[in-house]
Order: C-alpha cells, then structure tokens, then sequence
C-alpha cells in the first residue's frame, strides 16, 4: 500500500536530501509544502501518513513576521493530538519542541559545521545509536529545551539538547542527518551572508563535507530506516474534517 509523506520546506535547498530515496524504498510518495503556500496543501499535510518539517533560517519566535510559523505549530499539534508519525529537523525539531509543550531561545554561540553529538542515557537501544561519535552537520542558532518526560536523547557542549522523541511516531533532530555532502554547495551559496558574517570558512565546510560526509550518510541511512521501519499509522477515520 502506498503511503503519503508532505515535507515542509522552508527554502528550496534544505531539503529531504538522502531521505527521499529511503521515503520512496518504505513506499511513500512523498510531495514538498513550502511553508509560504497557502489553500488546501496544508489540509493534505494534516492529513499525511507522515509528516516531515525541514529546516531554515528562522525561529519559531518569528511568528510576527512569517504568519505561517504559528500554522506550522497547529498542524503539528494535531499530529501529536493523533500520534501521526512526524519528524522534525533543525527548525523542525524546534517546532515539535514548542508543540510538545518545551521551549526555544538563543543559544550562546551558533554551531554550524560538522561535530559529533553525545548520545545521553536514554538514547541507548534507540535508532541513534549508529550515529554515536559520529561527525554530524550542526546548522542552528537557538537551542531547544523539553519536558521532563521527553528527555534530550543527544547533546553537545553548547546544547544539551540535540534531538529527542515522543514515542517511536515522533522524531526531533538539531543537527541535519538528512543534508547529503554533494549538496552542501548549494547550502554554502544560499547560507553566504550568516556564514561571512559569523567568519565561517567555506572551505573549511566543504573540506569537512568531503571528509565526514560519506559516513555520515552511511549512518544517517541507518537511523532512517529504522525509525521508519517502527512508525505505526493509527486508523484516523473521523478525526478531524
């Protein structure tokens, strides 16, 4: 049976990136949502088998100015509402923080560029493990903090809360496992204001993304699919309009 997964795409090179293929591998026919459309696409994210809420270079603070932040938080409050399987990245990961009830703020140094997350206690036995020590893509400003009874499943030394889950449905991740190291050059153009402001080397990404990228995929790749492979789909007949 195929399924649908909508991913919300704040702009156009953060992509699924190396999900795609592993979304198409499980069955799903996977579609794009800019965050800007308006009409009838946000029902059909609602109604998703799965929902995916990518990356940008907002903040869930920024309501005022980009209106479609706050329908972000409700559409992904009904998903939790009905334990639809959603999986939030970077910008994502801090939309789900909100929805389930934490918080966002400043962090006190932005991380952009490749360095492994500690996996905390309760990331044992759950499908991060293959990134342990691994070098992974950070790219964020704000940190995320959740409920007692969503602890931090990975950490950094300026974030102590790297990703975390609700269930096996729900998946937060700071950090950028699904951006492939080929691609980086389009981050690198679209992201060249906040890096030479930050004096951040483009050549020392790219040199980093030659060097960790292929088993970062390759452990990325694994995370997916098993987390894919435990979502259940709950009958959602008569749940909404």
């Amino acid at each position: 049976m195929t399924r649908t997964a909508v991913a919300i795409r704040h702009v156009a090179f953060e992509d699924l990136g190396l999900l795609a293929p592993l979304l198409a591998r499980h069955g799903f026919a996977t579609s794009y949502l800019d965050a800007t459309t308006n009409g009838d696409a946000w029902r059909a994210a609602r109604d998703a088998d799965l929902l995916v809420v990518l990356g940008g270079p907002i903040g869930v603070a920024d309501t005022d100015a980009y209106r479609f932040i706050q329908a972000e938080l409700e559409l992904i409050g009904d998903r939790l509402a009905h334990d639809r399987p959603t999986l939030g990245v970077c910008l994502g990961a801090q939309l789900l923080a909100v929805a389930c009830g934490g918080s966002v703020r400043p962090g006190e140094a932005a991380e952009i560029g490749y360095a492994p997350v500690t996996l905390t206690d309760a990331a044992r036995g759950s499908v991060l493990e293959p990134i342990e020590g691994v070098p992974v893509l950070h790219w964020h400003g704000d940190v995320i903090s959740t409920p007692p009874e969503l602890p931090s499943l990975a950490a950094t030394p300026l974030c102590a809360n790297q990703a975390f889950a609700r269930g096996t449905n729900t998946l937060a991740l700071q950090f950028h496992l699904e951006a492939e190291s080929l691609s980086l050059e389009r981050w690198l153009v679209g992201h060249s204001y906040e890096l030479a402001v930050r004096g951040i080397s483009v050549a020392g990404l790219r040199a980093d993304a030659a060097a960790y990228g292929p088993q970062l995929a390759t452990r990325a790749r694994e995370v997916f699919e098993a987390w894919l492979s435990g979502l259940t789909f709950p009958d959602t007949a008569g749940q909404g309009s």
